[in-house]
């Protein structure tokens, strides 16, 4: 069966999210929730031309996957679940990057949160299309990347070749586990089609998301053929201590580890996020 696909691109947040289907079933990879930290307000644009392009297309939204549980954005999941409909899947060692920020909120996040928790190599299926997913642990211990048909939605393993690979200094992470888990995906066909989640372009290039093996293996900055797991370990080590936190790591780690789903209202009917003072 032939798979369809369709983009979004955030440009606040430099998050690509994608619609794949089979012409009747869908999924969706790693919808916005539009958050502006200045004033705390959320907004659901993003979000909203996704819902559009589903129901233009007539398709049923059997899954809304998560690729990890991002820093730089809020997810959009439980949002779109009331209105179209699916399960909210993550990889199962989600529980590990739970475990690991307890202690910074004070909040334990809510373990049925998620719908599906995603085993590594586990199979699935999107209406007619065969998918598989990928634990490819390094910038977080949950990362996944989903294989469907010929495409690989790689999440933060992998950038566009000019840009290279993603931090690993978050709790958890690991340059070397990195390394590994991109030179699984690079193993795969050189023909194979790869989809980022992020692009931040170089000065003159418009934003980019879809790759092949072959390309990333020619070109990546980072983990081109011939680089070594030592020295991408020491280039990634010197950089990552030279990054500042995303804007949106505090707000977006609390929400995205529960699933989306934002805290509830307290007594006068507002919620709220908490930011750690001088815990980082």
């Amino acid at each position: 069966m032939t798979a369809h696909l369709q983009a979004f691109f955030d440009p606040a947040t430099a998050t690509v999210s994608y619609v794949v289907h089979d012409g009747r079933t869908c999924a969706v990879i790693d919808p916005v929730l539009d958050f502006d930290h200045k004033s705390g307000r959320t907004a659901t644009a993003s979000a909203d031309r996704i819902i559009d392009y589903v129901r233009t297309h007539g398709l049923h939204t059997e899954w809304l996957l998560e690729t990890h549980a991002h820093a730089d954005h809020l997810s959009a999941a439980p949002y779109l679940r009331e209105r179209l409909s699916g399960r909210i899947g993550i990889g199962a060692h989600i529980h590990a990057v739970q475990k690991s920020f307890a202690h910074v909120f004070g909040r334990p996040p809510a373990q049925a949160a998620f719908d599906h928790l995603f085993e590594p190599d586990e199979t699935f299926a999107i209406g007619s299309l065969a998918a598989t997913a990928l634990h490819v642990p390094g910038h977080t211990p949950a990362d996944m990347a989903y294989r469907i048909e010929d495409m690989v939605f790689v999440g933060d393993t992998l950038f566009m070749p000019d840009v290279g690979t993603a931090r690993c200094d978050f709790p958890g992470g690991s340059a070397s586990t990195l390394y590994r888990s991109v030179r699984r995906l690079l193993d795969l066909p050189p023909q194979t089609r790869l989809f980022m989640c992020h692009d931040y372009p170089p000065a003159g290039r418009e934003p980019r998301w879809e790759s092949t093996v072959a390309e990333q293996r020619a070109h990546n900055i980072h983990v081109r053929d011939g680089v070594g797991e030592e020295a991408f370990v020491a280039m990634r080590t010197a950089r990552d201590a030279t990054l500042a936190m995303p804007t949106l790591i505090l707000p977006a780690i609390q929400v995205n580890l529960n699933a989306g789903e934002l805290p509830p209202p307290e007594e006068n009917g507002v919620r709220y996020l908490k930011i750690p003072i001088d815990k980082f």
